[in-house]
């Protein structure tokens, strides 16, 4: 059943129960609110009269607007999550960025969770970072949508198995650059380049790996030709380019 509010712009705000009319039968004690924001009424009626047949265990409320809920959240149980619908919209958009920072700030400990139809990794990670408590893909089968918002109530954080594949992929990615390196280099010119990456001189080099200057400039020779580089800075630039995520110093000497 479904007590409906309506506003002067026409738009409606639901509560849909499975307990009956909330108005003869009230709230359970202790019992708290999911609240679906999304701007297609029909949209979000559908989502959330499914999330009550698969016994979400929250009572179900939908609006277009957070700004909406709160003008009757005193009629409702209290606040426990709140779905944020983006569509094919981009957490990464700057009106949605600060849409999201400023409702995740004001809730507190209520987690919110975005559900959008873009897997990509960086709008998982962008989400996280700016205070979501799960990110659930549109296209999902209902009960993982129900398993996402349990965990995120209880604490967890939902994220798509495509972002924990992602994560998978850089982390291989990084062990296979890494295998290349050490069959490319000795341990001796390994000890060389990083030295290099810190902008070191020759000298300095030298003193710190116990060698005679001269053979540090062998290594570096040896090094370069093996870069296919004509001079240190290049050898920095290319190593970097090996090793974006452990830029150490841009500086060369130079010298």
């Amino acid at each position: 059943m479904d007590t409906q509010h309506s506003y002067e712009n026409g738009e409606s705000l639901s509560r849909i129960t499975d307990r009956g009319n909330p108005e003869t039968a009230p709230p359970a004690v202790g019992e708290k609110s999911l609240v679906i924001v999304n701007s297609k009424p029909l949209d979000r009626e559908c989502l959330a009269q499914a999330l009550i047949r698969h016994r979400l265990g929250l009572s179900v409320l939908n609006c277009a607007s957070i700004e909406q809920w709160r003008s009757v959240q005193d009629q409702h149980p209290p606040l426990g999550a709140v779905l944020y619908n983006l569509g094919n919209r981009k957490v990464t958009e700057t009106e949605e960025t600060n849409k999201i920072v400023k409702l995740t700030a004001e809730l507190g400990k209520v987690p919110v969770v975005i559900l959008a139809d873009s897997d990509d990794f960086i709008q998982v990670l962008k989400a996280l970072e700016i205070g979501a408590r799960g990110y659930i893909l549109t296209s999902v089968d209902i009960n993982v949508c129900v398993e996402a918002l349990e965990l995120a109530v209880v604490g967890g954080v939902f994220i798509p198995a495509s972002s924990i594949l992602a994560v998978k992929h850089l982390i291989e990615t990084g062990s296979s650059k890494t295998r290349e390196l050490s069959d490319m280099f000795t341990p001796r010119q390994t000890e060389v380049v990083t030295a290099l990456r810190k902008g070191k001189a020759n000298k300095i080099i030298a003193y710190e790996l116990q060698l005679r200057e001269s053979t540090v400039k062998v290594h570096i020779r040896n090094i370069m030709k093996k870069l296919r580089a004509t001079n240190r800075t290049e050898v920095v630039y290319k190593m970097n380019d090996f090793y974006p995520a452990e830029n150490m110093n841009t500086g060369v000497d130079l010298s």
